[in-house]
């Protein structure tokens, strides 16, 4: 007889039967996506980034498969924040709570302008605020200027009083994860999502001899593997840093169970796939909760907690 394992989770006080969810960003733009991987085995889904109005994104070709993942550059194509406001709120009326809406404004004036609104709404769940963008032309990632991300956290919580997470970009030296740690820890901060893509990598085709995406001439987001030990590092040093009460989602490099338990054993309490799921779609959901079961079966862990934040150091 198999042991029965939970592959249960929580952030702040909302449950999730599975750990397992979507990046923002991938398939999630439209009701039917959305819908499709809120029916399937993922314990919930995240909308596609919004900005205040709909935007088309950058031009094509804008995403390339990879060997080991992915680059792209698509410039955050949405249908607006009203679209996405309007769904999370008739998911969450019919009693899912497990959606997770995700902001992106263009500047902070825009993101202050979205959680005021939503704010005033009745939506109760999770918001993630997307500071990492690294491929809007023109504008750079907030996530990388600290006194940016201060000052806007000082005004977000002057009224904002919901559960609110950072989706934050990839930090590449100790004294990073140090400061931004330190500006996080002053503010009721619900979770901490790392990584988005490693911004502004570039991948030549050596037969043409040009870049293979177009938008940025050629500069993309890389995803997928090779995002994988920079994202283990980022959500190990956050949660090192971080106080006990904010909470942590990795992402980046999922494709199997067993990256899903590294990232738990760095101390991610949920995680979402993006480049994986991407190219595979919702059938990786069943795919990668059977293979975390049969790890943790085989290592005589029950609950994700038995080992979350459990990494052990030479």
């Amino acid at each position: 007889m198999q042991t029965k394992v939970s592959m249960q989770a929580e952030i702040a006080g909302i449950s999730f039967d599975n750990l397992l969810l979507n990046a923002a960003g991938i398939r999630c733009s439209t009701v039917q996506d959305l819908n499709s991987i809120l029916t399937s085995e993922a314990g919930g889904v995240v909308t596609k980034s919004a900005t205040v109005e709909e935007r088309a994104g950058n031009e094509s070709p804008r995403m390339r498969a990879l060997p080991l993942g992915s680059i792209n550059s698509m410039g955050l194509p949405n249908h607006g924040f009203d679209y996405y406001m309007a769904y999370v709120l008739k998911a969450q009326s019919a009693g899912y709570n497990n959606v997770i809406l995700s902001v992106a404004g263009l500047s902070p004036a825009d993101d202050l302008l979205m959680l005021r609104e939503i704010q005033q709404s009745g939506f109760d769940g999770l918001v993630e605020l997307n500071l990492s963008c690294p491929n809007v032309k023109g504008k750079p990632q907030v996530g990388y200027d600290f006194a940016a991300v201060e000052q806007l956290l000082g005004e977000i919580f002057k009224f904002f009083d919901k559960r609110l997470g950072l989706k934050l970009p990839p930090y590449f030296d100790l004294t990073q994860f140090d400061e931004m740690a330190a500006i996080i820890n002053q503010y009721p901060v619900t979770y901490v999502n790392s990584i988005n893509s490693i911004g502004n990598g570039l991948v030549i085709d050596p037969v043409t001899e040009t870049a293979v995406i177009k938008p940025k001439g050629g500069f993309g987001g890389l995803g997928g593997e090779y995002a994988k030990p920079t994202a283990l590092a980022n959500v190990r040093g956050f949660r090192q840093r971080l106080k006990p009460e904010i909470q942590m989602i990795g992402t980046g490099g999922i494709k199997s169970g067993m990256d899903v338990f590294e990232h738990v054993l760095c101390g991610a309490d949920l995680v979402q796939i993006g480049t994986a799921f991407g190219s595979e779609g919702t059938p990786i959901f069943d795919r990668i909760s059977q293979e975390l079961q049969d790890i943790m079966i085989e290592k005589g862990y029950r609950r994700l907690a038995d080992f979350r934040g459990k990494l052990k150091t030479l």
